[in-house]
């Protein structure tokens, strides 16, 4: 029998920062409002059946040569293991992110003096790294989080999956901490930001995505293969993976799932497909489009998902959520309403969007991957007033 329970995940990272102008310090409420003296933030508590255990990796794919910065050699990534577990164990939780990540990531958003890097770093997670993993084989996702966004910031979400993993990677976030001390920064931002125009930057990002998808197959590899990186591999049911994202992210599970056919669903959260979905499809796999409506209803500025929405051949929707914002689908929201740093822009609460964005992922994820209907995905629903289903 297979494990009843949510399903077990992996993930990667990116966010349209360059396109998104609700990722900046001027989207978010005065500095005068903050207060990050407050009691120590802390994440949403998961709500499936399993306790959630966590180790991180660090890899290196030596059939690549780092994208963005060459002389570096050999594609390097962290990867952040996150998988169900049995209950008891005396350990911390695992951390959030260290205070270096946190103060990078504080300052490419205008933050840094007005919040505390250590605030946030020390955010209290639900995961520990003593965990004893759970008995039973499980679904791997892998989720990918936006441009210049470190992997911590879908923490929440991969907790409440009970999930396997997230990579985050190197030069592509603000700052991501590998073992030795370095804190490796967003050298593929530096590319985008001196792009000569839109659609050489649009270039950029789609080499972006098409990069993490080599990422997230290479993980899928060391995962999965003959001789795998992680001592409970065993855990892993391959017959069962999806890829999901945020923003770029997004983008990357599409990517993934053009070029590896052992990725059986994928989801996008608010991303634009920089590597187009082609008229062939995706070989009729599964794949959800779950994103704000002011940016990504049909007809919006947003092409790519009118032009993909045509070029899915298997089971799809399409879905908008009224008053969200870009991060809506991330951490984000949670930290800054704790904060009082909310986003004005985007109205919809911190509970709202962590209830949303979890009960979706997951029901796509548990019909896909584990064969469950799900009525949520059916059509609207009177405890969702704020999900839209589009048709175009």
């Amino acid at each position: 029998m297979r494990p009843r329970g949510r399903t077990a995940v992996a993930a990667l990272a990116v966010t349209l920062l360059l396109t998104t102008p609700v990722a900046t310090a001027q989207a978010l409420s005065t500095p005068a409002q903050a207060s990050p003296a407050a009691a120590a933030l802390t994440l949403p508590g998961p709500a499936g059946p399993y306790a959630v255990g966590t180790e991180v990796l660090h890899l290196t794919d030596h059939s690549r040569t780092d994208p963005w910065v060459p002389e570096a050699g050999a594609r390097e990534l962290m990867v952040s293991l996150h998988h169900p577990a049995r209950s008891g164990g005396a350990g911390a939780p695992a951390p959030y992110m260290s205070t270096e990540e946190a103060r990078l990531l504080l300052a490419e958003r205008g933050l840094d003096g007005i919040v505390p890097a250590g605030v946030v770093s020390s955010t209290v997670t639900h995961a520990r790294t003593d965990a004893l993993p759970a008995r039973g084989r499980f679904p791997l996702v892998l989720l990918s989080p936006g441009f210049n966004t470190p992997r911590a910031t879908l923490t929440s979400l991969a907790e409440d999956l009970a999930s396997r993993g997230y990579v985050d990677h190197a030069y592509e976030s603000t700052g991501t901490a590998f073992p030795g001390g370095r804190v490796l920064t967003c050298a593929a931002c530096d590319v985008a930001e001196a792009a000569p125009d839109e659609e050489a930057e649009r270039e950029v990002l789609r080499t972006v995505s098409t990069g993490r998808a080599a990422d997230l197959s290479f993980v899928l590899d060391r995962l999965t293969g003959p001789h795998p990186a992680w001592d409970h591999s065993r855990m892993i049911d391959r017959r069962r993976v999806a890829a999901v994202g945020h923003s770029v992210g997004g983008s990357a599970a599409a990517s993934t799932m053009l070029t590896d056919p052992r990725v059986d669903a994928g989801a996008d959260l608010d991303g634009t497909f920089f590597e187009p979905i082609p008229p062939s499809g995706l070989d009729g796999r599964p794949f959800l489009m779950l994103g704000t409506d002011a940016d990504h209803h049909p007809g919006s500025a947003d092409t790519s998902w009118d032009e993909g929405w045509q070029h899915l051949d298997g089971w799809k929707r399409w879905l908008t959520v009224e008053g969200a914002g870009h991060f809506t689908f991330t951490d984000l929201p949670a930290l800054a309403e704790q904060l009082g740093l909310p986003d004005p822009t985007a109205p919809l609460s911190a509970t709202r969007s962590t209830r949303i964005t979890r009960d979706y992922v997951a029901a796509f994820l548990d019909l896909t991957l584990r064969g469950r209907e799900q009525p949520l995905l059916d059509g609207p629903t009177a405890h969702n007033p704020e999900v839209v289903f589009q048709n175009p």
